[in-house]
């Protein structure tokens, strides 16, 4: 069975609340309001859902290289970035990096990261687009129609594809308590996992 597209994920926020589908989401400007709005709260709720930090959609290790102006610019697609080395205060300004400690954006070597992607909606496993449309289903249907019986129907199938995405994203994580940063520090290991 193929993944479910965009499109399809639109159509199915729009039968939600009765509105007939369409058979295109390419080019807005032809499109009714109504899926419009659906396409917008679809990528909304996705950069919401993603947002989380899931297995499918962080790396744990990678190695960022400051540029020929000494400074460290981000993609565009990432939502988070955590450095490795718990010693250095380094956040995401806007597309760069930001050296906390000495108030400067000017990195002088290479430093590791973990990192949150937001993915393309096609770039998800099926478990992920099930959910997001789901949710995505209720805040439109919310917003636009306002029932709440409709809203109850559309929360049970919902939760179980929430279900669904944490079983998966729990069997692809290979996790054992120890990945808890609580359990983690209260056992006195690294923050970064680096004993595991």
């Amino acid at each position: 069975m193929p993944l479910t597209t965009k499109l399809e994920a639109v159509n199915t926020m729009l039968g939600n609340i009765g509105e007939s589908p369409v058979t295109q989401i390419t080019v807005t400007s032809t499109l009714p309001i109504s899926a419009v709005t659906a396409i917008t709260v679809l990528d909304e709720v996705s950069r919401e859902v993603q947002s989380e930090g899931w297995h499918f959609n962080t790396v744990n290790k990678q190695t960022l290289s400051p540029n020929v102006s000494n400074e460290i610019v981000l993609d565009d697609n990432i939502l988070h970035i955590d450095t490795l080395d718990g010693s250095k205060d380094i956040v995401q300004r806007g597309s760069k990096l930001f050296n906390r400690e000495d108030n400067t954006f000017t990195f002088t070597g290479d430093i590791d990261v973990r990192l949150m992607f937001l993915l393309d909606f096609t770039d998800l496993h099926e478990q992920a687009r099930r959910y997001i449309t789901l949710k995505a289903s209720r805040v439109f249907q919310t917003r636009v129609v306002g029932s709440q019986e409709l809203e109850q129907q559309i929360l049970r199938d919902e939760l179980k594809a929430r279900y669904n995405l944490e079983e998966m994203d729990g069997q692809g994580a290979d996790r054992t308590i120890f990945d808890n940063y609580d359990v983690a520090s209260c056992l006195g290991i690294n923050r970064n996992y680096d004993l595991l």
